[in-house]
């Protein structure tokens, strides 16, 4: 029986995780569940599963989780340091799926431990690719992709020789605004940012999927796990989210990795990694869809996908401002406070301002260094945020 912990267990990866849990019952035993403010569901599945552990994030809300649980034999925990207390304890599997940059102190407490990690977390990458890397090699642990366009990528390169690949496309639905004129941009609401054309998701990446700041992150990632260079990783528009990537080979020859929209897959192929198994997923009728549509993205758009170029050659800590950076924009986005297309504005001040800063050239990258590197670039984002609104 395979000992797995899920971090992030009620969003939506979280939840589809416990989806193919519960259809091979009796193959896993669930070591910890954690999640945030979702005490009921975090409480019921931690219950259903036989969890050893339930942890929410927010110490204020201990008290509810206690209470979820009464009558059972899970216990409770709270806080950050819960979070990595339950990440460390011994399991072979662990999902990291929590959203954000608060996932990466607990993803790298379960490389610590040896785990194979299961990444669904893109800011861990983004943010301390090196730094992950690295903590896996000394563990001997694994790492393997969750976000869809990169486990199909790291299908494509079994039992191929990466030094032949000359190129990786990943692909992008265009979010919610891909077919809206440009000018209408800045007025888009938070409400029309929220709805994805293919995919359910939660709403912070749904909207991050609508300025492509999702697809930056992909980019920045792939450079990291794969070791790709910049000018290898090509990014291309693709309505249906069929095809979640292609590789290209120094012979001309590319290699699609094709599936519906349904992240049961890849998370379903981590799961079960070597081996592959049946999964619940739609067959597609190729037939029936008969067409595939491809373009390219247009920059003026999509200006997050030039700032990614720009953190990728930058490397360094830069990947750790771009995400606190685009994650405080899209707080204050949310909030009303900035306009959608103000969120790459701030982006790019933000790597501006602080890319000459001593502790972004000089620094090795640590755990404490990202997390400092990262408070600058928040407390920068709201500066500039503060400056645009009193700017009028």
């Amino acid at each position: 029986m395979k000992r797995i912990s899920i971090l992030g267990a009620t969003g939506s990866v979280g939840q589809n995780t416990i989806d193919l849990i519960r259809r091979a019952p009796g193959a896993y035993q669930v070591v910890a569940l954690t999640g945030g403010h979702h005490i009921d569901k975090l409480a019921r599945d931690a219950i259903d599963l036989g969890a050893e552990v339930a942890v929410t994030a927010h110490d204020d809300l201990l008290v509810s989780l206690r209470e979820a649980l009464k009558g059972s034999k899970v216990e409770a925990a709270a806080g950050k340091a819960a979070l990595n207390e339950a990440a460390s304890r011994p399991a072979q599997w662990v999902m990291s799926a929590i959203v954000g940059a608060a996932g990466l102190a607990p993803g790298l407490a379960a490389l610590e431990q040896g785990a194979t990690l299961a990444l669904a977390n893109k800011e861990s990458l983004v943010t301390a690719g090196a730094l992950m890397m690295r903590t896996a090699r000394a563990n001997r642990a694994n790492i393997l992709p969750v976000d869809s366009e990169h486990s199909a990528i790291f299908q494509a390169l079994v039992g191929e020789d990466a030094a032949a690949v000359s190129r990786v496309i990943i692909t992008a639905s265009g979010g919610a605004f891909r077919d809206w004129p440009l000018e209408r941009l800045a007025g888009a609401t938070v409400a029309e940012a929220s709805s994805h054309p293919n995919w359910a998701m939660g709403q912070r990446i749904t909207i991050d999927s609508a300025s492509m700041f999702n697809k930056a992150m992909e980019m920045i990632e792939a450079r990291e796990f794969f070791g790709f260079a910049p000018d290898q990783i090509e990014v291309l528009i693709h309505p249906q989210s069929l095809v979640h990537a292609l590789v290209g080979f120094c012979d001309g020859a590319l290699m699609a990795h094709v599936g519906p929209p349904d992240m049961r897959h890849a998370i379903g192929y981590a799961l079960n990694w070597p081996q592959r198994q049946a999964l619940p997923v739609e067959a597609l009728d190729l037939a029936a869809i008969g067409m595939l549509e491809f373009r390219p993205p247009d920059p003026e758009r999509y200006p997050a996908l030039r700032l990614a170029r720009e953190v990728m050659q930058a490397r360094g800590l830069s990947g750790a401002v771009f995400n606190a950076a685009k994650e405080r924009a899209l707080d204050h986005f949310i909030a009303g406070r900035i306009s959608f297309t103000d969120m790459n504005i701030v982006v790019e001040e933000v790597l501006t301002a602080l890319q000459d800063a001593p502790e972004a050239r000089n620094s090795e990258m640590t755990l404490d260094v990202v997390a400092h590197m990262d408070h600058l670039a928040r407390k920068q984002a709201d500066l500039v945020v503060s400056q645009r609104r009193t700017q009028g």
